[in-house]
């Protein structure tokens, strides 16, 4: 059942006020974000404008406006950018994350030259925001049917990894392979960032796919993979296997509350990102609605 506006209304002041009254001594905001993802109709000034209004501490970058290709987009053209953290850094965010879409599965090597190039503007791009993450995949040929990584494929991507690393590392950014698709079980990822033995690269942890793909418990996970962890996407659905359907947070049966427990047991730093697909399913919640009703439940399992 979908939630009106003016039902939910009622229920906004939750992290509005979490956000207004922190134990003294505290930062005024919870580690929250919230990707770009979850609201493709919305331009910056207004991303910025809700995330400063519900106590959001930084964004993840991934898309505006429909344009995925973000170095391509106007916000952050050489003129512009300058103008663009400025308005960042005046709503007191950071931008926790910038998301591309290179995967870094390919074996063609025309091909994964292309991919490794747009990961580097990301990589630009990040560094020029004093952005510390750039999010890549693994992924595989068919990442519509994911199985079991081969050797070959693990190579590729920790090579991949290791490349982007050593490109990112002077520039203050860390390449985070995102755990997605063929990469969401903690064994193949701890192998592919050995592999990789790199300091600039990372693991972002997307809690629902290592729950729901590959039926990990939270403790499990942060405990294989907890010193690779730099960033995390959360994100509640019901339903079983591949025929999940995402939900608004805490309506689910994902145990959001045990994952971001995990996460505090071993004193992670970084934000609980909440990832609302958007984009890929219109027919979601409106971000007005999701977004804020994220900040208002997490802020209950933060505190």
């Amino acid at each position: 059942m979908r939630t009106t506006r003016r039902e939910f209304t009622k229920r906004l002041s939750g992290a509005a006020m979490a956000a207004a009254f922190a134990p003294a001594g505290e930062p005024a905001r919870l580690p929250i974000a919230f990707s770009t993802l979850g609201c493709p109709g919305w331009d910056l000034q207004k991303i910025l404008n809700f995330a400063e209004q519900h106590g959001f501490a930084a964004i993840e970058l991934r898309g505006l406006q429909g344009n995925l290709d973000l170095p391509s987009h106007p916000a952050f053209a050489a003129e512009r950018i300058a103008q663009t953290k400025r308005d960042i850094l005046s709503r007191s965010l950071r931008v926790a994350c910038v998301s591309s879409s290179a995967s870094l599965h390919e074996s063609d090597p025309e091909k994964r030259s292309k991919i490794l190039a747009d990961a580097r503007r990301f990589i630009d791009l990040a560094s020029s925001l004093d952005a510390p993450y750039v999010r890549v995949f693994g992924d595989s040929p068919d990442s519509g049917h994911p199985v079991v990584p081969s050797d070959d494929l693990k190579a590729r991507v920790a090579a991949g990894l290791r490349e982007l690393g050593d490109y990112a590392g002077p520039r203050k950014v860390t390449v985070i392979i995102e755990s997605h698709d063929d990469f969401t079980a903690s064994a193949s990822l701890a192998d592919v960032l050995h592999r990789a033995d790199s300091k600039s690269v990372g693991l972002l942890w997307d809690a629902h796919h290592t729950f729901a793909e590959s039926n990990e418990d939270p403790k499990f996970t942060v405990q294989q993979l907890g010193p690779w962890i730099r960033h995390t996407h959360l994100k509640d659905s019901v339903g079983t296997g591949r025929d999940r359907k995402y939900v608004l947070t805490g309506r689910g049966n994902v145990p959001i509350k045990k994952q971001i427990d995990a996460l505090r047991s071993i004193d992670y730093k970084g934000f609980y990102c909440f990832e609302w697909e958007k984009v890929w399913h219109p027919d979601l919640e409106d971000p007005e609605i999701a977004i804020a009703d994220y900040a208002r439940v997490i802020a209950s399992f933060l505190r």
